[in-house]
């Protein structure tokens, strides 16, 4: 029988103190700024068990990562952008953020069947260059497709490059390489689980955008598999938005997708080649309509909007700066449409004061979503927004869209959750729109999203369901 290493006290007093040691060496030289309460879960972790966190800050504790340089500058101009409100352009210029810019077409997407045909129109029309970065690239009937444009526009001699995140598309990472590799499509795997992940292992790209020739962009959140767009068997889609824009905002998308590649450059593993999987023909297009309740995306030209992108590659967290402005900003309406509601302290004090100054709050989530533990880790954030008065809605499908819509100024679509992941570990991009048509259009579709919802219950449960919220609440940090 083996017999376990044993420890004196004072070898474990220094396990602790060289453990609490590396976390603030680390910590310092690496500039890793963290929340208060990341912070305390680290140094408890540490100092109760040092042999195992220890090592586990060294591979998941890493929060910033230095973003490559890229040809094109990120940042543009400084100033106030006609139509967009000056504190949120402001604040956005002094975090290195490109400058809003007006784009000659934008179109939203709320209907899965006719966000396929726009992103394969997109992927389609490339000519020169063509760059698809995804969290999720499946290994069904929505990825075939993707997989097949992608080698089709390669064969027609256009660059194409694909960015697929290591653990969001583990199980599918080499799905379609007998279709992409011998076309020339350019394939990247960013931050592998193996090979040198150097302590960036817990650092994810959750950013989904497909960029043709720098002029056209497809984005949202919805992930390219087919649970998004057609729904699985018998089940309907997934609730979910995306958007194409053509003009600056799609110059901008190319700019960050630079900066991502090179990212991955060092850390893209062999690949192994698989049968080919069949493709999907492109979806039909629904019929034109006015508004949201025919699922007609808005087109009006000179739309002004920018990137928000924020993640490790940014000295600042960008989105979760400027939404806690946002929030202090409002006087009349936050409408907030996400999957997962696991606020830090200080957003969740924001929102709560927000509703006590007489600001309409409006929280858009699933009644159930497809993580269980992020379920568990909102109630407690969710209830007190409840009774404060706020309008928590509760969906009876899975709800994956990501919205934001503040006063008549400013509305923000993308891939960011409002989570403690998305605003401190992930790679995120939202579009800021300024214009009343895309603030108007995604605050009608958030409230007509809304209405087929229950209101969330604001009364506390029993002390099990309690306790055990407020223990998963302890990891809300990597949620």
């Amino acid at each position: 029988m083996p017999v376990l290493p044993s420890f004196s006290p004072w070898g474990h007093f220094a396990a602790v103190v060289a453990g609490l040691l590396v976390y603030v060496v680390v910590s310092r030289a690496q500039h890793q700024r963290r929340q208060p309460a990341s912070a305390l879960a680290w140094v408890m972790t540490i100092a109760i068990l040092p042999y195992f966190g220890t090592p586990l800050f060294l591979i998941f504790g890493t929060r910033k990562v230095a973003r490559p340089a890229t040809r094109t500058p990120l940042v543009t101009q400084r100033g106030r952008a006609p139509k967009a409100p000056l504190w949120a352009t402001q604040l956005l210029a002094a975090m290195g953020i490109a400058a809003p810019q007006a784009n000659a077409r934008i179109a939203f997407h709320g209907d899965g069947a006719q966000s396929l045909t726009a992103l394969l129109g997109v992927l389609r029309s490339a000519r020169q260059t063509l760059d698809v970065c995804t969290y999720i690239l499946g290994n069904d009937a929505v990825g075939d497709a993707v997989a097949a444009a992608l080698a089709e526009r390669a064969q027609s001699g256009v660059r194409v490059r694909l960015l697929v995140d290591a653990v969001g598309s583990l199980q599918t990472l080499h799905s379609h390489d007998a279709v992409l590799h011998p076309a020339g499509v350019q394939y990247r795997v960013f931050m592998p689980l193996l090979g040198r992940p150097r302590g960036h292992v817990n650092l994810r790209n959750h950013r989904k955008w497909a960029v043709a020739d720098g002029s056209q962009v497809w984005s949202g959140g919805r992930n390219l598999a087919r649970e998004y767009f057609l729904g699985m068997g018998h089940e309907p889609p997934w609730i979910d938005l995306s958007f194409t824009a053509q003009g600056p905002l799609a110059a901008q998308a190319q700019t960050l997708f630079e900066g991502d590649w090179e990212l991955g450059r060092a850390l893209a593993p062999k690949r192994t080649q698989r049968p080919a999987p069949p493709s999907l023909p492109p979806a039909p297009a629904p019929p034109p309509g006015p508004g949201p309740a025919s699922d007609t995306a808005q087109q009006v030209p000179g739309a002004l909007a920018q990137w928000v992108p924020s993640g490790p590659d940014f000295h600042e967290d960008t989105l979760h700066a400027l939404l806690m402005s946002a929030v202090f900003r409002a006087e009349q309406r936050l409408l907030l449409v996400t999957p997962y509601f696991v606020p830090d302290e200080a957003l969740l004090e924001a929102l709560l004061l927000a509703v006590k100054r007489g600001v309409r709050l409006l929280l858009v989530l699933p009644a159930r979503s497809n993580h269980r533990m992020a379920d568990w880790a909102r109630g407690r954030a969710m209830r007190a927004l409840a009774a404060a008065g706020a309008q928590v809605c509760l969906l009876p499908r899975m709800l994956h869209a990501k919205a934001i819509v503040v006063d008549e100024v400013l509305a923000l679509c993308g891939s960011a959750n409002l989570d403690c992941r998305s605003f401190f570990l992930n790679f995120e991009a939202m579009a800021a729109f300024y214009d009343r048509t895309q603030i108007d259009w995604l605050a009608q579709w958030a409230e007509s999203t809304a209405s087929q919802g229950q209101r969330a219950p604001a009364a506390t449960p029993g002390w099990v369901r309690d306790l055990l919220e407020g223990v998963v609440g302890t990891l809300a940090f990597q949620l």
